[in-house]
Parts: structure tokens; C-alpha cells; sequence
């Protein structure tokens, strides 16, 4: 089923208030329309809560949309995640699970909260007055608390100043395997693509055989055209692209006015975008 021929820039990678975004999901869909983009695609972490939101603004703003997810995964200590599109909401295997990661991230914040608290003015009501009903409890909603309280100026200075990890107040969270959540994203018909995978540069980069392991598991692409991507490591990106025939993705990562990052300032070609669309089956795109 191929999109109709689009007239603006595809962006793949947006997130709304239901996780870490300051946008309703709708606002984002208008707004994206507004600027003249052909196709979004909501991919809130851990959560598809917003997609009926979406898709009826969607409809009425006459935009493409791509239902996604941007599942967490971890190795050790390190986040690795993972865009999916195009999954079933419904998969047993894939709600349980992100069920678990949101539960995971909520008392991993209340536990920061804790910490932090020992030091700075802030509760647990503070953050949760940051927060959208059903949505996402996370990192970011902290942020947004101690710029509220007035402890930062907003909320980037709070992750590389109180939130970062050198600040003490640290405190890892559940997730799976990046293996096994290819494995649940494609058992759910979704479209897995990992998500900036080279903010630490060429040396950080997965390593080529780990890589290999994902995309037997059915990896179908590397989002290379990412802001926080180091201009070496997606070199080293392009290359395993090549090397293993991954698609190559490029998106904005935008949250609104929670970071700098503006729709579109990355995009996806149409070519793989209609991949996409071939690729999933577990829930169909809102076409204008």
C-alpha cells in the first residue's frame, strides 16, 4: 500500500506529552502539517497512547502518518533505542513488555526524585504536575520540575548539570536486550530502526557483530541523519548500512520545546519510507 505522492519532508522521529514532549499529539500532527511536511511519524516512548489523538488530526490537517513507537533497550548501563513502526498496539508480548519499561521508568524517577530531594527542593508532586495524564513518567519531567522550581534554566542545562549522570543522582531503569526488542517489535508486525546510534562517534558505534545479530533478528534500518550523530560515527553508520543493506533513516527527534531539535531539520527519502510501509503489518499509516 504506497503513500501518495508527497509534496514536504518525512520525518520519522517525534515525541508528544505522552512520554517526553511538550506537545499534545495533536498539536505536533497540526503543527507538522502547518510547516508543510508531507509525513510524521509519532513515536513516543514506550507508549502508542497517543496515536488515535494523532491520526484523527492527522485526517483533518490532510498529513501522512506513521504510528511508531521508540522502545527502550539497554546494554549494561547504556540506553539503546529502538524506533519501531507500523507495530500492533495489541501484541501481548510487546504491551506487557512496555507496560514493564513505563513502570520501570516511573520508580526509576521516583527514586532520582528521592535523591535529589536530599539536596534540592523538589517532590514527587512537583514532577508529577510536569506530567500528562497516562503518559510517560520520566527523566525529562524531573527536568522540567527543577526548571519550574527554579533550580535550572531549562531543560538541557538540567540534564548536563543535575540529571547527568556525574550528578549523583543517577539511577539506571528496566528494559530489554536491543535483541530481544527487535524480536518483540517484528513479532508485532513493526518496523525497527535503531535510533541515533552513533552520539558517542565511530568508536562507540555497535559493534559489527553485535549489529549482525540484529539484523538477523529482522533490523531493518540505522537512523544516520540525527543531530546527535558525530560526523565519524555516521560515517562508520554508512558503512555497516552498506555492508549489512540497511535502510538509512533520517528524522528530527523533536519533543516541542523540551530540546532545540525542529521538525524536519533531518528527513527520510520517499523510497524508504514506502519500504517501510511494506515492511510492517501490524497497523496501517493515516493517509491524506
Amino acid at each position: 500500500m504506497p503513500f501518495p505522492p508527497l509534496s514536504g519532508p518525512i520525518d520519522l522521529h517525534t515525541h508528544s506529552s505522552v512520554s517526553d514532549g511538550t506537545q499534545a499529539p495533536g498539536e505536533l500532527v497540526r503543527e507538522a502539517a502547518s510547516l508543510g511536511l508531507g509525513a510524521v511519524a509519532l513515536t513516543d516512548h514506550d507508549s502508542t497512547a497517543g496515536w488515535a489523538e494523532a491520526s484523527a488530526a492527522a485526517l483533518d490537517a490532510g498529513i501522512a502518518l506513521l504510528p511508531g513507537m521508540e522502545l527502550s533497550t539497554r546494554i549494561e548501563w547504556a540506553s539503546v533505542h529502538i524506533l519501531g513502526y507500523l507495530l500492533d498496539p495489541a501484541n501481548e508480548e510487546l504491551a506487557a513488555e512496555t507496560a514493564r519499561i513505563r513502570s520501570g521508568r516511573r520508580d526509576r524517577a521516583e527514586r532520582i526524585v528521592e535523591r535529589i530531594a536530599v539536596d534540592y527542593d523538589l517532590t514527587w508532586d512537583d514532577v508529577l504536575e510536569q506530567t500528562s495524564p497516562g503518559g510517560t513518567v520520566g527523566r525529562p519531567h524531573i527536568a522540567d520540575a527543577l526548571v519550574a522550581r527554579g533550580f535550572v534554566s531549562d531543560r538541557s542545562t538540567a540534564f548536563q548539570t543535575i540529571l547527568h549522570w556525574r550528578g549523583g543522582y543517577f539511577q539506571p531503569h528496566y528494559a530489554p536486550d536491543p535483541l530481544t526488542g527487535v524480536q518483540l517489535l517484528r513479532a508485532a508486525g513493526g518496523v525497527p530502526v535503531l535510533a541515533h546510534p552513533a552520539t558517542g562517534g565511530r568508536g562507540k558505534v555497535i559493534p559489527e557483530q553485535n549489529l549482525a545479530k540484529l539484523v538477523d533478528a529482522g533490523l531493518f534500518g540505522l537512523e544516520i541523519d540525527h543531530r546527535e550523530n558525530t560526523p565519524d560515527g555516521r560515517a562508520r553508520l554508512h558503512e555497516l548500512a552498506g555492508k549489512f543493506g540497511l535502510a538509512v533513516t533520517g528524522s528530527s527527534d523533536y519533543h516541542g520545546s523540551g530540546k532545540p531539535n525542529r521538525l524536519a531539520e533531518n528527513s527520510t527519502s520517499p523510497a524508504v519510507l514506502e519500504a517501510i510501509l511494506e515492511a510492517g503489518t501490524g497497523s496501517a499509516p493515516v493517509l491524506p
